[in-house]
């Protein structure tokens, strides 16, 4: 928690500006994201921030929401909405449609079967030719890309079990069983991925 009562992650803050620079042109043609997991809410403000022309959606678990409203009230942007309750697991999800979709850090601390129903509720809701995000660390060929990457899984597995970093290799078929097609993969800092998505035109 940061001294101005709102809760602070260094991590989002240090990788704010290369995750923006994905972003910037990953989402150059969409008019609305949903951000699914919005955490503290600080990624939310700085994108939306830099990125006035998007309206940008929150949404995260309830416990979540406290959080996010301070960052949301602090900032006092236009084009920033207020959290939605979203449950990847649950249906229907909230929003109906998005032309973009944005998620950082939460497919290795969900379940296989909750990230199984991430790109399910993704394909739902997703428009035609639209737009996926997804930040955060990957094995390749069954492999850590680091060791802080082997470290961060055993510590992951420890608190849960049925978190850990995913294989790109099955969240790429998760995607495409969705219509998803990789447009980029981006190495980013601290051994991390901003995997880029497109949905199929209608």
């Amino acid at each position: 928690m940061s001294n101005t009562g709102k809760p602070f992650s260094q991590a989002s803050e240090n990788n704010k500006t290369p995750i923006l620079a994905c972003l910037t042109a990953a989402f150059a043609n969409v008019d609305d994201v949903l951000e699914i997991g919005s955490g503290t809410g600080q990624h939310a403000v700085h994108f939306a921030a830099n990125l006035p022309q998007l309206i940008w959606q929150t949404s995260d678990l309830e416990e979540n929401h406290t959080g996010i409203r301070a960052w949301l009230e602090h900032a006092a942007l236009e084009n920033l909405r207020q959290p939605l309750l979203l449950d990847v697991s649950r249906r229907p999800w909230p929003q109906s449609r998005a032309s973009a979709i944005f998620s950082a850090n939460s497919l290795h601390i969900m379940s296989w079967q909750s990230v199984e129903q991430f790109f399910y509720g993704v394909g739902e809701v997703l428009d035609p030719a639209g737009q996926l995000c997804v930040y955060g660390p990957f094995n390749y060929d069954g492999r850590y890309t680091s060791e802080s990457n082997a470290r961060f899984d055993q510590w992951l597995k420890a608190r849960d079990p049925r978190s850990g970093i995913r294989d790109f290799e099955a969240i790429s078929k998760l995607a495409q069983a969705q219509g998803l097609s990789l447009v980029e993969d981006h190495a980013l800092p601290a051994n991390n991925r901003l995997l880029h998505w497109q949905l199929a035109p209608a």
